[in-house]
C-alpha cells in the first residue's frame, strides 16, 4: 500500500511516498480502507521533533481516521465488511493513519452518519474530541454560561463554538476579522478581531475560557474570568500559567489532553448527523502531497486532510 513515511525529525519535507506492506488486524482490530485522514497541529509537532511525548523516527504519522471497514480480526463481532466508519486511533500512540489502510482497535471506531461526507467525517475526531472533552467533560458547560474561545476560527475553534451554541451557552470568539463572517454562520455572539482589539477589555466577564494559542493568552484572559470561572487550555506545553498562580487569581485552571472516546464520538456525530455541527475543511490532499498539506496549515481556517 502506499503511506506517508519519515526516517528523521525535521520540516515538511522528510515526508515521503513510500509503498510498505498493508498491515494485517490482529485481535479486536478492523482494517480499513483509508478514505480521509485529518492533519492537526500535533502531526507538524510531532514530525518536526516538538513534542517530546513521541520517539524518534521511523514512523507514519496521522491519528484521524474515516473509511471502509475491509476486513474484521479476532474477536470483533461490532462491524461488518463495508461498514463506513471514523475514529480517534490510538492517540498518543501511533496510529499511522496517513495510508490507505490501517489497522484500527474496533472499539475507538464509531459507525460514520450517512449525512457526514468522507473529508468531514476524517478530519472531525481529534479536533472534536479535544472540544468535547474540554468543554462537555472538563467545564461541563451550561445553558447560559458565557464562553470566551481563543483562535475560534481553527480547527478545534470552529468545533468548540457550536458545540457550546448546542449546549446553550453565549459564546465569544478571538479571530482575525477576515473571519468574522464565517464564525457569525456558526453561531457565534461576539468576535473580536485580536489583532486590532485587546480582548480582555472588549467583552464582559465569561465563566469559561478555552485557550487554544498558549503563551501569555493565559495570562491576558484572566481579567476577563469571574471569580470561581474556569481556564482550560489544549497547549500543554505552553501554557503560560499555573494551577497554582489560578489558584491566586481565584481561579481554576485545567489542561485538557485527548483521549479516544468512542462514546463522545458518536454524541458528535450525532450533532452533525443533525446539522447542529458543520466540520469546514478548507483543504484537501491527495495522500501524496502531505508534505504540502503541512506547509498550509499554519493559521487556517477548518481543517485540512488527507485523501488517499
Amino acid at each position: 500500500m502506499h503511506a506517508i513515511t519519515q526516517t528523521t525529525f525535521g520540516g515538511p519535507e522528510v515526508l515521503h511516498h513510500s509503498e510498505i506492506d498493508r498491515p494485517v488486524p490482529g485481535a479486536g482490530e478492523v482494517l480499513v480502507r483509508v478514505r480521509a485522514a485529518g492533519v492537526n497541529p500535533v502531526d507538524a509537532a510531532t514530525r518536526a521533533g516538538h513534542f517530546p511525548l513521541f520517539p524518534a523516527p521511523p514512523r507514519i504519522l496521522g491519528w484521524d481516521v474515516a473509511g471502509v471497514v475491509e476486513a474484521l480480526g479476532p474477536e470483533v463481532d461490532e462491524f461488518e465488511v463495508g461498514a463506513e466508519v471514523l475514529g480517534l486511533l490510538r492517540f498518543p500512540g501511533e496510529a499511522g493513519t496517513y495510508a490507505e489502510y490501517v489497522a484500527a482497535p474496533a472499539d475507538q471506531l464509531v459507525v460514520k452518519p450517512a449525512a457526514l461526507p468522507m473529508p468531514q467525517a476524517g478530519a472531525l475526531p481529534l479536533s472534536g474530541l479535544t472540544a468535547w472533552q474540554a468543554l462537555v467533560q472538563i467545564a461541563q458547560l451550561e445553558a447560559g454560561q458565557r464562553l470566551l474561545v481563543h483562535a475560534a476560527a481553527g480547527g478545534v475553534g470552529h468545533l468548540a463554538v457550536q458545540i457550546a451554541k448546542s449546549r446553550g451557552a453565549y459564546v465569544i470568539g478571538t479571530a482575525r476579522a477576515v473571519h468574522n463572517e464565517f464564525l457569525r454562520d456558526l453561531g457565534v455572539d461576539e468576535v473580536i478581531d485580536y489583532s486590532t482589539t485587546d480582548f480582555a477589555t472588549a467583552t464582559d466577564p465569561v465563566d469559561v475560557v478555552l485557550d487554544l494559542v498558549g503563551g501569555d493568552y493565559a495570562t491576558r484572559s484572566l481579567p476577563l474570568l469571574k471569580p470561581g470561572g474556569l481556564l482550560v487550555t489544549t497547549v500543554g506545553h505552553n501554557t503560560g500559567l499555573t494551577p497554582e498562580a489560578a489558584e491566586q487569581h481565584g481561579i481554576r485552571f485545567e489542561t485538557v489532553f485527548v483521549q479516544p472516546a468512542a462514546e463522545a464520538l458518536a454524541a458528535l456525530t450525532a450533532l452533525a448527523a443533525d446539522g447542529a455541527l458543520r466540520l469546514h475543511v478548507e483543504r484537501e490532499f491527495p495522500l501524496a502531497d502531505a508534505a504540502r498539506a503541512h506547509e498550509s496549515t499554519g493559521n487556517a481556517k477548518g481543517k485540512t486532510v488527507l485523501i488517499p
